[in-house]
């Protein structure tokens, strides 16, 4: 497939020397979903801001649909929408004037049909006539999803688009983000959400200091950064972990009930059968086995202390 958008090299050095990305380079494939993860000051909103034309890169450069972002701004941000982390909206203007506004402000004609179909997509449809105050927290930030909408760009941005939004209203909104993708719109996410880019997302950036650390598909990056733990819980309790176990590096509960056992989920010998084979030698019972896969949010904190060393 061909990236729709493609950032090659980039580099943002700010007027105080501050370095906020560095040799960034990133490539989106139309129609997918790809969260970008980082902590605070990673560089996650500058990358978007470059690409959305609010800052000048200092260094390299990047298209969107073909056009440069910074040569051929206009017809690159005709193409990009853009979902804010803050909530900047007239507070006394309608839902849907203030959709068509931003319409307008793309130089595009005015389409009520598309207009009620943005808002109705978003749940907004019964609130089109309330005015922007009156809404909730959520209500506000689907509105801006909406003003990005409504030009039809084939690329929209998510800065933190559920910050401050109750769990409920969040997986609401992944399914908005779904339903968009499905209608063949390529989606960047930043999130502080770890849970959200494992519920969504299809691939995974994760940038610290204004550098990529990696970039790769999320289930890949969960096989092969992932761990998986086994937990054997006993008939009996034991008193402490029997010597024959030693080798295995298994912990016991502190009831003694229960031993767990770590291993790496993408490799080749898990050490699963020789365990099981120690247990029944010592004539352990068992009452029962099951195993957890690590989460995103471990892998990612993994790659960060890692990127800090």
């Amino acid at each position: 497939m061909t990236a729709i958008v493609d950032v090659m090299n980039m580099g943002k050095v700010y007027a105080g020397g501050h370095a906020a990305l560095t040799d960034v380079s990133l490539q989106i494939e139309e129609g997918e979903i790809i969260a970008l993860l980082g902590p605070n000051g990673a560089g996650k909103t500058t990358l978007i801001s470059a690409l959305c034309g609010i800052v000048t890169p200092s260094s390299g450069r990047a298209t969107v649909g073909g056009h440069d972002v910074v040569a051929g701004f206009r017809k690159a941000r005709a193409m990009i929408g853009l979902v804010p982390q803050e909530i900047a909206l007239e507070p006394f203007e309608k839902v849907i004037n203030t959709v068509r506004f931003s319409r307008g402000l793309f130089g595009k004609k005015r389409d009520e049909a598309l207009i009620e179909k943005i808002l109705r997509q978003l749940s907004l449809w019964d609130k089109r006539t309330a005015r922007i105050r009156e809404l909730s927290g959520g209500m506000k930030r689907r509105v801006l999803i909406a003003k990005a909408l409504c030009h039809e760009p084939r690329v929209l941005f998510l800065d933190e688009p559920t910050a401050g939004v109750d769990v409920e209203l969040r997986r609401d909104m992944w399914q908005v983000v779904e339903d968009l993708r499905k209608s063949g719109v390529t989606i960047i996410l930043t999130t502080h959400y770890i849970e959200e880019a494992e519920a969504i997302a299809d691939r995974i950036a994760v940038i610290n200091k204004g550098r990529i650390l990696l970039v790769e598909p999320k289930a890949d990056l969960m096989a092969r950064m992932g761990q998986k733990t086994l937990r054997i819980d006993l008939m009996a309790p034991l008193a402490a972990v029997p010597p024959a176990l030693a080798a295995f590096d298994v912990t016991l509960s502190a009831d003694g009930h229960a031993l767990s056992y770590t291993y790496e989920a993408g490799g080749e010998r898990t050490g699963i059968t020789r365990l099981l084979q120690t247990l029944a030698a010592e004539g352990l019972a068992l009452r029962d086995i099951q195993t957890t896969q690590s989460s995103l949010e471990e892998i990612f904190v993994g790659l960060i202390k890692e990127g800090a060393e």
